[in-house]
């Protein structure tokens, strides 16, 4: 309540600020004491001020002026090394200084509900918790906000040094990749964390992207104006019912639906140019039912903030879904009982298919970490351990495997399906028991659970159902109970070897 407090206080002030200081050199919120610069790259810094007023930045040996261009600024600190704390002052007619900066790695946390998810409500967090004072780890925290419209200016209360106080309240997902990743690495890494509970993919992209796909015109802008107009319908015949008395215990207001772009424009937009090197992301949940429409859109998605950084292909690791029964209540028995179609299957085979027609993308495979009646796990420590095993990888080129088993090909041997890896550097293993989670069909397309054993590198699935084996799957159910890891510790990505038309196509 403090923070909303003061906020609303900034908020009320804020039209006599600008009355009685409108020559002042502003800076963006992203843009405070205690932040990360990111290391080796030019590095823009940007703000407002009146036109003709000469901007200088000055930071460690170096020195940069600069004009607006239409009340806008922006200068650019030649590429720097690791180190700090420094202090970064940014002058005109005011002298502006932001103070115990530090120069290392800076990455955006970004998704809906499990990247939100705050460490303090995480599995066994209180040693976490009292461990994670480090200087060298900065936090900042995007506030939640919507727009229609692109906006310059993000909210939030700045960057903060990790202490036990501000880790608590922060992303886990985020911490626990950023913990390990600054231990790793040994210079400073910063975090920022702009994310929200059930968000779809397409309101963290632009206007321009998805108008530009004709497919994405009508099936997800075009289609938003009919729902929104329902919700207002529904909405002023609620609010009418409401005032005439007509409402029951059980009566519910309708829920607002979701805008495209709005969560980019407000949340990412304003983020943009900050130097980074690269982003995490956990989310899908809500695309689900959208699986087949995912396999483009998130790929555009990635594009479009590659695009918009215009940083390149800067790194971008994913979390795919979490097992999770949404019939709930079943019993592991009564899910094993047949192989059935999924969404959530195909949301991560979506997921997976980005990692392959993208450079520099990398997953994070949590199929051992799924809780079967929640949407949530709780257990985000291996979550963030596994994204920063790919950004080592990926980002920084260590020679590691950061990656469970993958499937490679699959080749049929009379009534055996033999499927070979990637990704299986010390061999593979099953874990607890006997491989569990593999369905095998012919050509009739009835999947049947199946026998699969381990040789050497490959696996080997039969059934006696099936004579002549024409497509295996694994783990393709809304909760897979599943095994196959190898054995540098990280489990295998769910899969399929058919490319029979989905139920989300």
């Amino acid at each position: 309540m403090k923070k909303l407090s003061a906020y609303a206080f900034i908020v009320l002030l804020l039209p006599v600020f600008v009355r009685t200081a409108a020559a002042d050199v502003r800076l963006p919120a992203v843009f405070s004491d205690n932040m990360v610069l990111q290391r080796g790259i030019a590095v823009p810094i940007w703000g407002w001020a009146d036109e003709g007023e000469v901007v200088t930045v000055k930071f460690r040996n170096q020195v940069v002026n600069t004009t607006p261009v239409a009340g806008k600024w922006m200068a650019r600190l030649k590429p720097l090394t690791v180190g700090g704390p420094d202090t970064l002052t940014v002058s005109g007619k005011n002298s502006i200084e932001l103070k115990n900066v530090l120069v290392g790695e800076v990455w955006v946390c970004s998704g809906q509900s499990n990247m939100e998810w705050q460490l303090k409500r995480a599995f066994e967090p209180q040693a976490a918790i009292a461990a994670a004072g480090n200087p060298k780890i900065r936090l900042l925290t995007v506030e939640k906000s919507k727009s229609d419209k692109p906006l310059e200016e993000l909210r939030s209360f700045g960057w903060r040094e990790c202490t036990s106080e501000s880790a608590a309240d922060f992303s886990a997902v985020g911490y626990y990749f950023g913990r390990d990743l600054q231990k790793a690495l040994g210079v400073p890494v910063g975090l920022i964390h702009t994310s929200w509970g059930g968000s779809p993919a397409e309101v963290w992209m632009s206007a321009a992207v998805l108008e530009s796909n004709p497919a994405y015109k009508r099936d997800i802008l075009d289609a938003s104006v009919e729902t929104i107009k329902r919700y207002e319908s529904e909405k002023a015949k609620f609010d009418q019912d409401q005032k005439d008395g007509k409402l029951t215990a059980d009566s519910r207001p309708p829920r607002a639906p979701w805008k495209p772009t709005e969560l980019y424009n407000s949340m990412i937009h304003p983020l943009i140019p900050y130097a980074i090197k690269g982003a995490i992301w956990y989310q899908g949940e809500s695309n689900a039912g959208r699986a087949q429409q995912y396999r483009t859109l998130f790929p555009d998605m990635i594009r479009n903030w590659r695009k918009d950084w215009g940083q390149g292909d800067f790194t971008f690791l994913l979390v795919q879904l979490a097992p999770y029964d949404k019939s709930k209540k079943r019993s592991l028995e009564q899910i094993m009982e047949k192989s059935v179609d999924s969404d959530w299957a195909e949301l991560r085979e979506a997921q997976l298919l980005s990692t392959r027609v993208l450079p520099k993308v990398g997953m994070a495979v949590i199929t051992d970490l799924g809780e079967k009646d929640d949407i949530h796990p709780t257990r985000k420590e291996p979550v963030g351990a596994r994204l920063a095993l790919a950004a080592r990888k990926i980002a920084y080129g260590q020679g590691i495997i950061s990656s469970g088993p993958t499937f490679m090909k699959l080749a049929v041997k009379g009534n055996q399906a033999v499927l070979s890896f990637d990704n299986v550097d010390k061999g593979l293993e099953a874990r607890d028991g006997e491989l569990k989670g593999f369905a095998i069909c012919g050509e009739d397309r009835n999947f049947v659970w199946a026998k699969a054993e381990i040789r050497g590198k490959k696996v080997v699935v039969s059934s006696p159902q099936v004579a002549k084996p024409f497509a295996v799957r694994y783990g393709w159910a809304d909760f897979p109970v599943v095994n196959l890891w190898n054995k540098d510790g990280l489990p295998a990505t769910p899969f399929r070897t058919d490319t029979f038309p989905g139920i989300t196509k």
